[in-house]
């Protein structure tokens, strides 16, 4: 159970990138800056975050880059935007991971904990006991339970997935829901 109540600047924040900060595209990837487009409330509850948060860590998985379908300036110029309007709406980004690997048992691609190690590499003081994943897939949450995070799970893009799996810590609409919570 997520100690909501014990969340301090001592906590660390994973976050997923598609179907939870911005609209997820059906069945293809966000190739451009001009198809993203944040969810309603993204840009508030990430100011809420950075005041509450020691860190706040984007893992995203990004096969689109693998397939040569999404150039990694693209990418790149995505993830800079992003962190820009974020950070104009006074919110922040510690830093953002992505991996490209198309084989599924790449230790960096999700569910696989590769992201979240790298992070602890580049901030030691994380405490995994004392972080949160939050994501929109079983996928997610499990990188989560590999790391040793608790989890977060959104419904927006997979509302079937059963709130009563044990991967799931606690389930919410939005980061602007979470954060509301806090």
């Amino acid at each position: 159970m997520l100690p909501l109540d014990s969340i301090d600047n001592s906590w660390t924040l994973f976050i997923d990138r598609d179907g939870v900060i911005n609209h997820e595209k059906y069945k293809d990837y966000i190739h451009t800056w001009d198809e993203f487009v944040f969810y309603d409330g993204v840009l508030e509850a990430m100011s809420i975050f950075s005041k509450k948060f020691k860190y706040i860590i984007v893992v995203t998985n990004q096969k689109g880059v693998g397939k040569g379908l999404t150039t990694l300036d693209n990418l790149q110029t995505i993830h800079q935007n992003m962190q820009d309007e974020i950070q104009q709406n006074g919110g922040r980004i510690d830093s953002i991971y992505f991996c490209s690997d198309l084989d599924d048992i790449s230790p960096n691609r999700k569910p696989n904990p590769g992201m979240g190690l790298m992070a602890l590499q580049q901030f030691p003081a994380i405490d995994v006991k004392k972080s949160i994943m939050i994501g929109n897939t079983l996928s997610d949450m499990e990188f989560g339970r590999n790391l040793g995070t608790y989890t977060v799970f959104l419904p927006t893009t997979h509302p079937e997935v059963n709130h009563n799996d044990n991967r799931i810590d606690l389930v919410v609409n939005s980061l602007k829901d979470f954060s509301t919570l806090l």
